[in-house]
């Protein structure tokens, strides 16, 4: 069932409650609905979490944080699916990106070199940034979306499944 699955992944309330990014929140982090697992709560979760993972801007978990508080995500479960693009993960995710926006652009990908100054954001924003924010927003859409049904799809799929398991006993043990 996804729900304990889900359980045993996500990170402790305490932990979150007492981030120091998150304090901003101050007594909204107290609402226990904030922190219960299921179907609609996991599912808002993914796609909060999914669409700021899409979202190239620093500080994704303080954004992903108040809009699940707004929405009644589960809160652990949105800051931590926020982490699909780390350090690791990101330069591949955002190319990909960059080349879903050419697609939809028909425009040309173009040579670059990454490098960490101000100065080469700042001329890439005219260069590849059209193609790359549009690329960024698409998936970030693109995958919230799938992200929240695909959830309700497999926790709806789960619970039928447990019915029939549940079904299957009661009916072998009258048979006995």
């Amino acid at each position: 069932m996804p729900k304990k699955i889900i359980k045993r992944m996500m990170p402790d309330h305490n932990k979150i409650k007492n981030h120091k990014h998150l304090s901003i929140f101050g007594e909204l982090l107290h609402n226990p609905n904030l922190w219960h697992l299921n179907r609609r709560s996991v599912a808002k979760a993914f796609a909060v979490g999914l669409f700021f993972a899409f979202v190239p801007v620093p500080f994704q978990m303080i954004l992903a944080a108040g809009i699940a508080i707004i929405v009644h995500a589960n809160l652990p479960l949105s800051i931590a699916l926020v982490w699909i693009t780390n350090p690791l993960t990101m330069p591949a995710i955002f190319y990909f990106c960059y080349l879903v926006g050419t697609l939809i652009l028909g425009v040309p990908e173009q040579e670059f070199a990454f490098e960490a100054s101000w100065q080469w954001v700042l001329d890439s924003l005219s260069t590849i940034g059209p193609a790359f924010f549009l690329g960024c927003a698409v998936l970030s859409v693109l995958f919230s979306i799938i992200g929240y049904f695909g959830i309700q799809a497999l926790w709806r799929h789960s619970v039928v499944k447990e019915w029939g398991k549940r079904k299957l006993r009661n009916i072998n043990s009258v048979e006995k």
